[in-house]
């Protein structure tokens, strides 16, 4: 069995299914892992062994986009990687401002990984005035009442969110007329923004509720088996 897709594997045209993109950043991830570790190869088997798919799943993603495969070979390492970042957008470079310098927003601006993906943290923005004027983590914060000069100014087309819940919606509209077209809002509250902008929630609260349920799951199951 090789790499090569499989005759009756490609799912076909159509909207690409969003679980299917979180995965194809899994895939990145590890294999940027597998380069940094000096192999020049992997295979659907390997990438599933990594994340804990099956090798089935990987070409079926894989096959949403085209043929990465070589038979004997597997996947080029260097190759599909760089075709992955093409299909993300991540084979250039964002420019990025963050609403928000509060001790959320200042460890977001200081996290590397976002430079190493193409996303270049570009300004950050504040309604606290004695935060402004300064720089955090080498990026310079402004007032808020900068923020549609500068986004237009840069060309800014993503933008993230780090204010506190009651202030998340204005900040959205402020971003939307600004022109961003992509939003990522780390506020505990849904935003509502225009259907021409995508945006992503990220409350890690409810990561913590959703990884607490699967722990008592886990271990209902566990006795369960005991018990019959």
């Amino acid at each position: 069995m090789t790499d090569a897709t499989k005759k009756g594997e490609n799912p076909g045209e159509g909207p690409v299914p969003k679980a299917v993109v979180n995965r194809l950043s899994l895939y990145l991830r590890e294999i940027d892992h597998l380069v940094r570790d000096g192999h020049n190869t992997t295979n659907s088997n390997q990438l599933g062994k990594l994340l804990g798919f099956t090798d089935a799943q990987v070409r079926k993603d894989l096959a949403y986009f085209g043929h990465f495969g070589y038979p004997g070979v597997g996947y080029r390492c260097d190759e599909l990687g760089g075709a992955i970042r093409k299909i993300l957008g991540t084979d250039q470079q964002w420019n990025v401002v963050m609403v928000g310098v509060g001790n959320l927003g200042r460890a977001l601006l200081g996290y590397k990984g976002f430079q190493q993906r193409g996303f270049r943290m570009l300004a950050a923005f504040d309604t606290d005035l004695s935060k402004t004027g300064t720089q955090v983590e080498g990026v310079p914060v402004y007032p808020l009442d900068n923020l549609s000069e500068f986004a237009k100014g840069h060309t800014i087309r993503l933008g993230m969110i780090a204010v506190p819940a009651t202030a998340a919606q204005a900040v959205a509209d402020r971003l939307v007329a600004a022109g961003v077209e992509g939003i990522l809002n780390f506020a505990p509250i849904t935003i509502s923004l225009p259907d021409r902008v995508v945006h992503t929630g990220v409350d890690l609260a409810i990561e913590l509720e959703q990884l607490s349920f699967s722990v008592l799951n886990r271990r209902n199951e566990d006795q369960a088996s005991v018990d019959s």
